[in-house]
């Protein structure tokens, strides 16, 4: 089968999703709106016992009233929504601790607090008018202290009237503790009622979303089956994220496995607009999602035979060696092939920075002073001492390095509703559960600013475009040319945010670091570098 994380969907599988979209399209109810508003599908190809193939359907999550189960689709991994099963009534008594925590804080306890703030308010400013007519009376018999008429008699008077008045306000402070107490302690035994309630709030959820993990249990295809807690405790997660063992890929094996299905080809495909940030196309096929799915399609795979991955994690082998263009004492400018890394990462592909200290030989400082993706090609830095490495580090970090980069794009580009040439400038985030991928993300994100222009289409309908970034965030120019937000039309190549199928046999990205220029410090030189695409 192939590997969910990394394909080319079979074309079975496409043209049973086009089937489905077919069928989708014909229908005029809730289902298709709320469809459209963004889901994915998926499609497994399975073979039975006597050879004959089957179709299998899925959607990721719930959908609509019907929850799991929708004609057409298979059913879920693991039914919890019974209304009548263990989760549900569980589910309904925490609900009605939450309206009944809901109802305490909005009316008993928010009474009780309102009187004790009252209660408060009016015996302290009792206290403050207290106070201020002893400081007053203070003050005159400070007054009359400083007079030279003022009498033996008349002191020692002034000291029993200090005495009185500090014994005043003590008494008047007890009295209005006094007073407050029973407000005080209406509002602790309130306040101790909504935290014992919110205890057992926590409690009861925390075992509820514990008998789920335990419970739902997911096989793979030596008939062997484990629970979401076994399948995520070996993991840096430990507890399964949210809506774990529900995507498309997870239902669709699990179904085959019932029904005694061999699987044969796996694809997952967006369906409506994207959404959340997502940069997702419709239409567009795209791998499993790695947070969620990686450790539980690494369970469920088990005993099948799966393609390995089409040439790498994410990118391809480099198909060639990197080139160094310059070199002086203080740094490099190497031209990296797509497909390479540039500097060590977790697996065994050789990086840039490797390559350029084996050949310079161990005793050579190496350092890159910045980073391109690894499918694309182009112009990197490399320091060559510590001081230098700074120095360039300073000067990217401070916008003092221009960029240029030329790319293909999926699609023609319209001048009726798109200006030649502008700027982007779109927030962005990791997608924590799908990593590599970024998102859009205007309330959390950083910001990412890119100049762009159009030059050329070809005859395959793809459009040349420069970028000019003024930020340096993970996959901006990716982002900022898929997103329909910057200019709705994915890079050829791009296999996180537009589809690979549409680009060349090679699965080249046609991203590449054409120009670079920035005044050293060391020597105040202006140096300009400049290397053609080779797309």
């Amino acid at each position: 089968m192939n590997n969910p994380f990394d394909y080319r969907p079979d074309e079975a599988c496409n043209v049973a999703f086009s089937e489905l979209v077919a069928r989708l399209e014909n229908e005029n109810d809730g289902l298709r709106a709320e469809l459209e508003a963004g889901k994915m599908l998926g499609v497994l190809i399975a073979e039975d016992g006597n050879g004959a193939r089957h179709r299998l359907y899925a959607f990721s999550g719930q959908l609509g009233s019907g929850g799991f189960h929708h004609e057409g689709f298979v059913e879920p991994a693991f039914d919890y929504l019974d209304p009548n099963g263990y989760f549900k009534t569980h589910e309904a008594r925490i609900s009605a601790l939450n309206a009944e925590i809901d109802r305490l804080e909005c009316g008993d306890y928010a009474a009780i607090c309102r009187e004790f703030e009252s209660a408060e308010a009016r015996l302290n400013g009792e206290l403050a008018d207290a106070k201020e007519r002893f400081t007053l009376s203070k003050q005159a018999r400070d007054d009359r202290r400083r007079s030279e008429s003022c009498s033996a008699d008349e002191l020692a008077a002034m000291v029993r009237q200090s005495q009185f008045e500090k014994a005043e306000l003590r008494r008047l402070k007890k009295r209005l503790e006094a007073e407050l107490e029973p407000f005080a302690a209406r509002q602790a035994a309130a306040q101790a009622r909504l935290e014992a309630m919110k205890n057992q709030r926590r409690r009861e959820s925390e075992a509820l979303q514990q008998w789920l993990f335990s419970n739902f249990r997911l096989l793979n295809a030596r008939g062997e089956s484990k629970s979401l807690s076994e399948i995520f405790g070996d993991t840096p997660l430990k507890i399964p994220p949210s809506g774990a063992g529900e995507c498309c890929a997870p239902k669709l094996l699990q179904a085959a496995y019932r029904r005694g299905l061999k699987p044969l080809a796996i694809a997952e495909y967006w369906y409506g607009r994207p959404k959340g940030g997502e940069v997702r196309m419709h239409g567009r096929h795209y791998p499993a999602c790695r947070g969620k799915c990686g450790p539980v399609l690494g369970w469920m795979l088990g005993g099948l035979e799966v393609e390995p991955p089409l040439g790498g994690e994410f990118a391809p082998e480099a198909a060639r060696e990197p080139e160094i263009i310059y070199e002086n004492e203080w740094f490099c400018v190497v031209n990296k092939p797509g497909g390479m890394l540039s500097v060590p990462g977790k697996g065994a592909s050789l990086s840039v920075e490797q390559w350029l200290t084996e050949r310079y030989g161990p005793g050579r400082y190496v350092r890159m002073a910045h980073r391109l993706d690894q499918d694309t090609s182009g112009l990197l830095i490399a320091a060559l001492d510590p001081t230098s490495y700074k120095l360039l580090q300073s000067l990217f970090a401070t916008r003092r390095v221009s960029k240029t980069y030329v790319a293909d794009l999926e699609g023609r580009y319209d001048p009726a509703t798109m200006p030649p040439r502008g700027r982007i400038s779109l927030a962005l985030s990791a997608d924590w559960l799908d990593r590599p991928r970024q998102r859009v993300d205007p309330d959390g994100g950083k910001e990412a600013v890119t100049d762009y222009e159009f030059t050329s289409t070809d005859l395959r309908g793809h459009t040349r475009v420069i970028f000019h970034p003024l930020t340096g965030r993970t996959h901006q120019l990716r982002l900022h040319a898929a997103s329909p937000l910057g200019l709705g039309m994915p890079i050829v190549g791009d296999r996180l945010y537009g589809s690979a199928a549409n680009g060349p046999a090679d699965r080249q990205l046609h991203l590449h670091a054409q120009k670079i220029e920035f005044t050293f410090p060391t020597d105040g030189q202006h140096y300009c570098f400049e290397c053609p695409a080779p797309f």
